[in-house]
């Protein structure tokens, strides 16, 4: 009995001395992921889990972010989370939300569209966009290239290269982008009109990605599915079809091909 109390005792001050060195891995855990608390996720640590404060774990956390996300067809999309995004707002419904922000990602007619711009413009709504696009814009505005990061109202948004390899549409010459954006510790990436590029190969990290695939000015479903494989987002949306270019067999195909789960959305008019 004298023995087990002395081994108790000591595992007691053994606990006391290691917890200033716990405390401390806590708040450097806390500095690289300020949204969660330790528990289990793959992500982070092999054999553990995270569970956010929230009780929600990364990946039913990125699921309930997919909500928040509306498709008007094309390259078409609005985010509601925190602030209200909308990219390459055109041919859009009427009577949306005001804009906090718009990123265009080139500017051809349906990815820039004035007209739809001016339906969701508010006092203070700021347009991203590369070097071209900001010329031809009146209104508050922040010009992008590719591989350059700003931030605005909180959101880190960062220009990636978008263009065609083999076809003459999106030239690379002229740094049009696509946008890998950040807010509330969730990573999304719109690839913006482009083929599958070698650039893609270095992106990581990704919650959610945007792919073309309806092909002909941008890369075919195939494609869209071995880039969608070699940046492994945990989710992949198919867009650029049913509206001008691409169908739902593209949407199929990429579907077929993809490693990553594939949410199709509705488009809504």
């Amino acid at each position: 009995m004298k023995i087990s109390l002395n081994i108790f005792i000591l595992i007691f001050l053994l606990s006391l001395m290691c917890f200033p060195i716990n405390i401390f891995a806590y708040k450097q855990f806390l500095t690289k992921h300020p949204e969660g608390i330790w528990g289990r996720d793959e992500n982070h640590l092999s054999g553990t889990t995270l569970f956010y404060i929230n009780g929600e774990t990364n990946m039913e956390r990125i699921q309930n972010f997919l909500n928040s996300i509306h498709w008007y067809g094309h390259d078409s999309f609005m985010i509601k989370w925190e602030r209200i995004i909308y990219i390459d707002p055109w041919n859009l419904p009427k009577n949306l939300e005001k804009a906090d922000l718009i990123l265009v990602t080139h500017p051809h007619y349906d990815h820039f569209s004035v007209e739809d711009i001016e339906k969701i413009k508010k006092q203070g709504t700021i347009l991203v966009g590369p070097k071209d696009v900001i010329s031809q814009y009146k209104g508050e505005k922040k010009e992008i290239a590719p591989d350059t990061e700003i931030e605005v109202m909180n959101v880190k948004i960062k220009g990636i290269p978008a263009y065609n390899i083999n076809k003459k549409f999106h030239p690379k010459a002229n740094n049009w982008v696509g946008y890998i954006i950040t807010l509330d510790n969730i990573t999304l990436y719109h690839t913006g009109d482009t083929d599958f590029i070698p650039e893609m190969k270095k992106i990581e990290k990704i919650d959610i990605a945007f792919f073309p695939v309806g092909g002909t000015y941008t890369m075919d479903a195939l494609e869209a599915a071995e880039a969608c494989n070699a940046i492994s987002p945990k989710i992949a949306i198919p867009m650029h079809w049913g509206s001008i270019i691409g169908n739902y067999d593209d949407v199929e195909t990429f579907k077929k091909h993809c490693k990553s789960e594939i949410k199709v959305l509705k488009k809504e008019e």
